[in-house]
């Protein structure tokens, strides 16, 4: 039992330390030698360099503090109007058209515009977060509360609760694992465009350091931060997915998964 549960952690560092020599033989005495691509070990050197120093610390927390109050908001605006358009059909015919219309636009569309009316700021990245985090959330939590058992209501009203109370200890429940699967998904997305605000809006953060490594030319310094950004990307899916394991320990799903 041990070694099974050890299998996967060794095959993953064994493809991780295969993918690292790949690219140190790629960029040393592979086809891309001669191109301006560091060897890994050149970047994971300046990583661990920029590990070291202040402002590397600043940029990082800027991104999370943009990822972080972008998604927020996202889920507090999200699941509230999720909830409303599942269980009110005036509220679903309100806003229906306006989710569809907005639902394929990504956030790079607007970051003109955003930029424009708020700056190279915090506020401009937390709108870009929350503009591409909501929509998925207040859709997964509109399809948990259509997918709520009807036979589940009933027997709550049969028992005289009140609509609240069977929005609090029917519905909601039921719309968890939903509204859980939203927030895991867009966790990694809220990072990725708190990362282009910086690299495409100039606002503060690890995607401003990106973009100022590349102008100066400095690809060690460009592809470390690349190396921080996924492992700091690792850390928040795994982040995200401890807290739906948490959440959602009472569901079917996940007590199969501990057993």
């Amino acid at each position: 039992m041990k070694d099974s549960r050890l299998l996967p952690p060794l095959v993953g560092a064994a493809g991780v330390i295969a993918a690292l020599a790949l690219w140190e033989w790629t960029a040393t005495a592979g086809p891309l030698a001669t191109s301006p691509l560091p060897p890994a070990t050149a970047a994971i050197g300046e990583a661990l360099r920029l590990l070291g120093t202040g402002a590397m610390w600043t940029a990082l927390g800027d991104t999370l503090t943009m990822a972080l109050g972008g998604l927020l908001l996202a889920i507090a605006v999200g699941v509230t109007i999720g909830v409303a358009v599942g269980t009110s059909p005036l509220a679903m015919h309100a806003t229906r058209v306006p989710l569809e219309f907005l639902k394929p636009i990504p956030p790079i569309v607007i970051l003109p515009v955003v930029v424009l009316v708020l700056g190279p700021t915090w506020g401009m990245g937390i709108f870009l977060v929350f503009f591409g985090c909501f929509i998925a959330i207040a859709v997964q939590s509109s399809a948990g509360v259509f997918d709520t058992d009807p036979v589940a209501r009933a027997t709550g009203r049969s028992y005289g609760m009140s609509r609240a109370e069977i929005l609090g200890r029917i519905v909601l429940p039921s719309a968890l694992p939903y509204i859980g699967t939203a927030v895991r998904v867009a966790a990694p997305t809220s990072l990725v465009v708190a990362v282009v605000a910086g690299l495409l809006g100039g606002g503060p953060g690890l995607g401003q350091s990106l973009l100022l490594s590349q102008i100066a030319g400095n690809q060690p310094q460009l592809f470390a931060y690349v190396l921080i950004l996924g492992i700091l990307g690792l850390l928040v899916q795994g982040l995200s997915q401890w807290g739906e394991r948490r959440l959602l320990h009472w569901h079917p799903q996940y007590r199969k998964q501990v057993l």
